[in-house]
């Protein structure tokens, strides 16, 4: 695992000054960070450009579900923006995720990630949609898709990075949402983990929000993130 950006500070803000303003107090000890649809749509890629350009990362979350030339599109705007990472829904089926494999084949500092199954969700939220299968049966069956696409990682919760560590490629990744403290408040994800239990589950990457964002102390909030991943990681 890449010690120095295996985190990813989500920037789930309405505007790009709120945004920035994280940026700027984390500063250089956080290099990597998420931009979702909410910020997107508000902002535009006006703020990727900036982000990028000031020398940081960015996990573009697009979780895009389209048809194979749209998403193909899509991704190979990501890569032209100079995205590091870019989601792919793999419910889309094999013909997408190899599309957007292919599309970021020019980028190739761009990882396609193939999203499985949100984490907001359950089992019986599967069953509401018509599918048989438990969450760990279709972040699997999904993961194994993605991988045998060429995708060059995968998002799932970090109860399912331990499922998935050992079928997997040892080079995919797996960036695992969800993470949070231990100190932290109850929220709309479901199936959550500490930093250090997802770094040790056998996630490459994590993604975590709240945990900083909402803190008073940011920077606090991150140095024991990174003080937990660095310990699972060396365990």
């Amino acid at each position: 695992m890449p010690q120095k950006n295996n985190i990813i500070v989500s920037l789930d803000f309405d505007s790009a000054s709120r945004a920035l303003e994280l940026v700027e107090r984390l500063g250089p000890s956080a290099p990597f960070y998420k931009v979702g649809l909410q910020l997107l749509t508000a902002e535009g890629p006006t703020l990727v450009r900036k982000l990028i350009a000031d020398g940081k990362e960015v996990f573009l979350d697009l979780k895009l579900h389209e048809i194979p030339t749209s998403v193909a599109g899509a991704v190979a705007a990501a890569g032209a923006l100079g995205a590091s990472m870019v989601t792919v829904h793999a419910s889309a089926g094999s013909a997408v995720l190899r599309a957007a494999v292919e599309a970021a084949r020019p980028y190739p500092t761009l990882s396609v990630l193939a999203l499985t199954v949100i984490t907001s969700m359950r089992d019986e939220d599967l069953t509401e949609l018509g599918l048989a299968a438990t969450v760990p049966e279709q972040v699997i069956r999904l993961a194994m898709l993605a991988a045998a696409a060429g995708c060059h990682g995968v998002v799932a919760s970090a109860q399912e990075a331990r499922l998935l560590r050992d079928r997997l490629p040892a080079e995919m990744l797996i960036v695992t949402p969800g993470t949070q403290l231990e100190t932290d408040a109850r929220n709309d994800q479901a199936r959550v983990a500490t930093p250090f239990d997802a770094v040790r589950w056998g996630a490459s990457h994590i993604v975590i929000g709240r945990s900083i964002s909402r803190s008073a102390y940011p920077s606090d909030a991150f140095a024991a993130i990174r003080a937990q991943v660095d310990e699972a990681a060396s365990s």
